[in-house]
């Protein structure tokens, strides 16, 4: 990784991380229009994956991959006006969260039916290599959403296929409140349907970033699938309404102390690459300017309700 790449990545990372506390204020003043899904302990994974890909890469997020599309070019206030579902959000106040796309930078929306953007991606990886294109698709699994059927299916003829397509498999210790053990056999790397795994240690970021390159390149050798299984933590509920009872404290305090942040700043300084001093307080600025910008946005018009709907 050079350093501006690093520099980036820190940005990214910091920014996901200020954008979600935002959030929460919202949330606690009831702004926003559904509840919040943190990505707290998981910055690295979402951040660092897609800052290993090229320009003309596909990802598809999930819900805790905010990071990856700060990375791809979306900015902090359409996803104020997303949560806020104003008329001017990228999906005119129809969607929440982060779900929706942009095909100009190459993202395919997420959806909530986990697992389901697999064989998605599968598709759009196989679309490139029918074309003869040298690109890459990306999506994230969690612990589970590993054990629905489209996982499997769509990871397996991906498999068959040998498809050019990167699943990142973040194993953050929590299917909602439910622990790995209580929920599969063995860890989440055996889960691969004969994809090549490459397992690394999700909290830090140089790591997942330099394991990211190799996926992508062997996919782009013709020896894709990759399953890449991140190992960190959730530290927040499944989302603010979930008050996190069922977590050991002193779990909670070991990880804690691997938080993917201070050990990239730490790493960075290891470079020499001083992050730009001011940068949280730049930061914390631009997404307070962003988000009162957001709450004056206007309501969707309710006779707009009917328009994008299809029927056969």
């Amino acid at each position: 990784m050079d350093r501006d790449t690093a520099l980036r990545l820190h940005e990214a990372m910091l920014l996901t991380r200020l954008t979600e506390e935002r959030l929460v204020k919202l949330f606690r003043q009831g702004q926003t229009l559904g509840s919040v899904y943190r990505s707290l302990g998981q910055e690295a994974t979402a951040c660092a994956t897609a800052m290993a890909l090229g320009p003309d890469d596909v990802i598809a997020p999930m819900i805790r991959n905010l990071g990856s599309m700060f990375v791809r070019g979306v900015t902090p206030e359409e996803i104020f006006l997303q949560y806020l579902g104003r008329a001017t959000s990228p999906s005119g106040g129809r969607e929440h969260n982060n779900h929706f796309g942009s095909v100009a930078r190459g993202i395919i929306a997420p959806t909530s039916m986990l697992g389901a953007l697999i064989p998605v991606m599968a598709g759009v990886a196989l679309s490139f290599r029918q074309k003869g294109e040298r690109r890459v698709a990306m999506t994230w699994i969690g612990d589970g959403g590993s054990s629905t059927g489209a996982f499997y299916e769509g990871l397996n003829f991906a498999v068959v296929q040998k498809l050019p397509l990167i699943v990142v498999g973040e194993a953050n210790g929590y299917a909602f409140s439910t622990p790995p053990d209580r929920q599969m056999a063995g860890g989440m790397s055996l889960r691969a349907q004969g994809a090549f795994t490459l397992t690394v240690d999700g909290n830090d970021a140089s790591a997942v970033y330099e394991a990211a390159v190799q996926a992508r390149q062997r996919c782009l050798e013709g020896d894709g699938p990759v399953f890449l299984v991140c190992e960190t933590f959730r530290m927040k509920g499944h989302a603010e309404h979930d008050d996190q009872r069922y977590v050991d404290p002193q779990l909670l305090a070991e990880w804690e102390a691997k938080d993917p942040l201070p050990r990239f700043v730490a790493w960075l300084n290891q470079q020499g690459w001083i992050p730009e001093p001011d940068l949280t307080t730049r930061l914390e600025a631009e997404l307070l300017a962003a988000a009162e910008a957001a709450l004056e946005a206007p309501w969707p018009d309710p006779s707009s309700l009917e328009s994008g709907l299809f029927s056969a």
